[in-house]
């Protein structure tokens, strides 16, 4: 089973200052700073707008632009994802950048060629949504209105709070908040006062019932279903961990695949049945009946292809797939499943020792220096504990038999930007290799939002264990009890194995095509926009990511896509094939994260949210 440490993590992304998320798969390891805040997707270059350099050039095709609106107090990567109902875009206000000014902006469409901001849900103190804003009409005996959801991050831990909210949009111009926070308020089975962070929110309209699934930041058991069906009075009805409900959904092979948990989901009703699609990372796309929502039923689920079919097409490159499973949607006819695979490094990292010829898997940080695909570091281990400001100060490069050094450091305390200055003060050091903490957050592979001048790596605790030959006394269970930082028995100075990382190119997250079915969908083919397979915009172009998918409301073969610095972009489905017919990047490049289809007197418009601007509405004019 998949470790539950894994999924007990705080999601977190990359920001101007760098990458975010915990206990994700290697390349795309969402890193954290471990000084604050979680949170998740995002874009690294800060250069993404106003020059000439930094993003793709300016392309346009089969794309018209109908408008675009700064939206109030928009910074860049402030604005996260977007939400159309009746007449009207939500978008969300990310509390990463900075933690003011977080919520959802309220903006009239009804004009799509005239968009106009005319309100903003002020989210509480030290919280802010970012995936999953949604608004739909319900109807139960208990409420009948416009409600919109959203999710509750962190960043402030003081203050903050977790859960999801329900606001009154019936009239969207004056939202009237029903609950704030609601969520999975238990911890082992223990009450608390505060709810679960939660990453990502979907809810929908079961007739005399209404419901929302959350994802649950904090369990291994990261299904949460809420009842809604009187919003100002919703609570926990159901929650699953469901890689132990249905096994099924795991994959063996290949050996990275284990950082397993869910990120997004939807639920659309198919022949009757509330069908729920989840999309887990390294565990691929899940179809689920959800009529019953104490009794699910596995439909069908994804595997990820070994080994990765886009670079292996693109490139002629043969490496293990990512297992970035991040957000998908049916077809109008239910026919197919597009999957979005989110990838936010276009070079994964894996290391060995002089010991032992078993790789390690590794995850490379933010804003150090980088390896590219088939670089390599390779020095003695030497042991300098927590590296923060008022520990023992990190001893300077010792000389060692094979002439060169890595420092190996224990995560926590401080950030890990406070640990990358006291390995660039110590001097010597060829590069830096965290490794994991305790807790039940903890012990697993993780990925950083860390800055300095050497290259950084992290790795899960018991491979630190293993760098001093310790991994025989590594027991996973007592580290996710624990709460100690470094490794015991392990004095500082040690010199431990010659440690090796090596970075494998594998190109930015791409777009899955599968064949709708019962049981292990098959997948049909995969779409990466050029450059997300191209050495030469590995840096320095932004984030050549995928982010989400739409599916046409009017048409079974349309997507359309928010490819963060790739822009946004539209394919067909021709002969089970996934062909681009459509796309758009502005004059000083764009960085979209959220994509909704609406109509409009019979026409079908997109909204589309950039992170530095705001809303961009497209209409599709292809074949």
């Amino acid at each position: 089973m998949a470790n539950p440490s894994v999924k007990r993590r705080a999601l977190v992304l990359l920001s101007v200052a760098g990458l975010i998320l915990a206990g994700t798969p290697i390349a795309s390891a969402h890193p954290s700073d471990d000084g604050a805040v979680s949170v998740d997707d995002g874009a690294r270059d800060a250069h993404q707008h106003g020059t000439t350099a930094g993003h793709l050039p300016a392309t346009q095709s089969n794309v018209d632009l109908i408008s675009k609106l700064k939206l109030k107090n928009a910074v860049p990567e402030k604005i996260a994802d977007v939400g159309v109902f009746n007449n009207y875009a939500y978008l969300a206000s990310w509390g990463v950048v900075d933690c003011k000014y977080n919520g959802v902006h309220v903006v009239n469409i009804k004009d799509p060629a005239n968009p106009k901001e005319v309100a903003f849900i002020q989210s509480k103190e030290g919280s802010y949504p970012g995936e999953g804003i949604q608004a739909l009409h319900v109807d139960t005996p208990s409420f009948t209105g416009d409600l919109l959801v959203s999710n509750n991050e962190k960043c402030k831990a003081s203050a903050g709070f977790g859960g999801m909210n329900l606001y009154d949009v019936t009239n969207p111009e004056h939202p009237t908040p029903l609950a704030e926070g609601v969520g999975d308020s238990t911890v082992n089975g223990q009450g608390k006062k505060a709810a679960n962070e939660i990453h990502s929110v979907f809810a929908w309209d079961a007739g005399d019932k209404a419901y929302a699934v959350i994802v649950d930041n904090q369990e291994g058991s990261d299904v949460d279903i809420m009842d809604i069906t009187d919003p100002k009075k919703a609570f926990l009805t159901a929650e699953y961990d469901l890689d132990q409900l249905f096994p099924q959904i795991l994959q063996s092979a290949p050996s990275n695949l284990t950082e397993v948990f869910l990120h997004d989901m939807i639920v659309k009703e198919i022949g009757g049945k509330q069908v729920m699609l989840l999309s887990y990372w390294d565990a691929g796309y899940v179809a689920v009946d959800m009529s019953d929502v104490h009794n699910p039923v596995y439909l069908g689920d994804t595997d990820f292809t070994n080994p990765d079919p886009e670079l292996l097409e693109s490139t002629g490159l043969s490496e293990k797939p990512e297992g970035n499973g991040h957000q998908a949607e049916f077809t109008l006819d239910n026919k197919y499943v597009i999957g979005a695979d989110e990838d936010f490094s276009p070079n994964s990292a894996e290391g060995f020792t002089d010991d032992t010829a078993t790789t390690y898997q590794a995850a490379q940080g933010s804003d150090t220096p980088q390896l590219q695909g088939g670089q390599s570091l390779t020095g003695d281990a030497v042991y300098v504990g927590r590296a923060c400001i008022g520990d023992a100060a990190v001893p300077t490069a010792p000389t060692t038999a094979s002439g060169k050094q890595i420092a190996i450091v224990t995560r926590g305390l401080c950030t890990f930007t406070e640990k990358a200055s006291s390995v660039d003060a110590a001097l010597g050091y060829e590069g830096m290799v965290v490794v994991n903490r305790e807790g039940s957050d903890g012990c697993g592979l993780f990925g950083m939002n860390i800055a300095g001048n050497t290259p950084a790596f992290s790795v899960d605790r018991k491979t630190g264990f293993g760098f001093f030959d310790k991994e025989a006394s590594y027991d996973n269970a007592a580290c996710l009890a624990g709460a100690a930082s470094e490794i015991p028995g392990v004095s500082l100075g040690a010199i431990g194995d010659v440690v090796t990382v090596r970075a494998i190119f594998d190109g930015w997250g791409y777009v899955h095509l599968f064949d709708n079915s019962a049981g292990k969908m098959a997948e049909l083919d995969t779409y990466a926009i050029p450059e997300a397979h191209d050495p030469a915009y590995a840096e320095g172009f932004g984030d050549l990511s995928v982010h989400e998918v739409a599916t046409s409301h009017q048409r079974a073969d349309l997507a359309y896509f928010s490819y963060y610095s790739g822009g946004f972009r539209v394919a067909k489905i021709v002969n089970d094939k996934l062909v681009e017919t459509g796309r758009f990047i502005d004059a000083e490049g764009n960085n979209f994260w959220g994509v909704q289809v609406f109509e409009k007197d019979g026409i079908e418009y997109v909204a589309a949210s950039d992170r530095d601007h705001g809303l961009y509405i497209f209409r599709y004019t292809g074949p």
